[in-house]
């Protein structure tokens, strides 16, 4: 079995039933990631192995933290997974910084190395542009949203409005390297 076949197996069974609103969110990353490849090269199954597995630390069977990133990563580490794929579901979408309003970044740093900054950017990029129903969207659109859904002053409220910056910031930095493979591509 390959990465990705394993990957949407392995997320299906744990989203699909009881979250799946979660699994068709899920379903939409890994999609932009699959339109990212002519900017990943050889890392673009690798991306999409990990944005389909992103959120399976919200599964009930994996939530022992209530930190999703950590609780995800920790089960695919447990699993064998690549550790590229671990690091980056332990790190999407500026995890580090709800890691420290959790009082988890400590933990969260000395488990999981950062993955190469590209494949970061890529995976917030990929995330932060997919609602919760699966459809593509602006970062500026699912950030208001993310705020709206859980509320200015809760934890996740607060990290993303921090992380706003930095995910704007990835945002434009993936879009710069997708208008310049598009720009090599036109005739001359």
């Amino acid at each position: 079995m390959g990465l990705n076949e394993w990957a949407y197996s392995l997320s299906e069974s744990l989203l699909s039933d009881p979250l799946p609103r979660r699994w068709v969110h899920s379903l939409g990353v890994a999609k932009r990631a699959r339109a990212l490849a002519p900017v990943l090269g050889e890392d673009a199954e690798l991306l999409e192995a990990a944005a389909v597995l992103h959120d399976i630390g919200y599964s009930p069977d994996l939530a022992l933290t209530g930190f999703h990133p950590l609780d995800g990563a920790r089960f695919l580490r447990r699993q064998g997974a690549d550790e590229r794929v671990v690091r980056l579901v332990a790190h999407h979408s500026c995890a580090v910084l709800e890691a420290e309003e959790r009082g988890l970044r400590e933990e969260l740093e000395s488990e999981f190395e950062l993955e190469r900054p590209e494949l970061v950017d890529a995976l917030v990029f990929c995330d932060m542009t997919t609602t919760p129903d699966g459809v593509e969207t602006t970062p500026t659109e699912r950030l208001d949203e993310i705020v709206k859904r859980y509320g200015p002053d809760t934890i996740v409220g607060r990290f993303i409005q921090r992380a706003a910056p930095e995910i704007h910031a990835a945002a434009r930095r993936v879009e710069g390297r997708l208008s310049q493979v598009k720009a090599a591509d036109q005739p001359m």
